[in-house]
């Protein structure tokens, strides 16, 4: 039986258990929050994303979470600087075109307010008096290099805080940050 591990990464933390750079304690790892031997990160988030993260001892299941031809889908909470209008939320919809080429069709909602259960970012986002802000659910699957950023900046809407809620079938739901549960 394989094993699964659910995270709630925090920002600042890297996706691995090591570090290949010099000792720095601006660069926190997986050890620093999970003791288990043998189980791996299924994919990734970048440093400054948080969210969900799968772990698993299942090379195979890693590998169907990971790889992008297999369509896993994986859902985000964005907060996007500016208020996004309904054509900017089609173009995601449709699939933007980035450097790397075109998106495939993203599923995309408005968030009223901030998303359930969300809790405070350390550091916070910062804040704008003049610029508005808002959240969007957005739905994507494959997982091209900090692709939602590039494609919220791409409809002139870059990204402020970038959560990580759902991947396949597994959730952030009642998952703390920094806390882990067995799937």
């Amino acid at each position: 039986m394989s094993r699964v591990i659910l995270f709630n990464k925090p920002w600042g933390v890297l996706s691995q258990f090591t570090d290949d750079g010099p000792p720095r304690p601006d660069r926190r790892t997986l050890a620093e929050f999970i003791d288990i031997p043998g189980v791996y990160p299924a994919g990734r988030l970048d440093r400054d994303s948080e969210g969900l993260l799968v772990l698993t001892d299942d090379g195979r299941l890693q590998a169907r979470i990971a790889n992008p031809r297999n369509k896993m889908a994986k859902t985000y909470w964005v907060q996007v600087e500016g208020l996004p209008s309904d054509a900017a939320l089609e173009a995601l919809r449709g699939g933007v075109t980035l450097k790397d080429g075109p998106t495939r069709p993203a599923k995309v909602r408005r968030i009223e307010g901030a998303p359930p259960g969300l809790w405070p970012r350390t550091p916070p986002v910062r804040f704008r008096k003049s610029v508005p802000d808002c959240w969007i659910e957005l739905t994507i699957t494959e997982g091209r290099n900090r692709q939602v950023r590039r494609m919220t900046a791409a409809v002139g809407h870059p990204t402020l805080r970038l959560i990580r809620s759902r991947v396949g079938d597994w959730t952030l739901d009642g998952l703390e940050s920094g806390a882990w549960r067995a799937a």
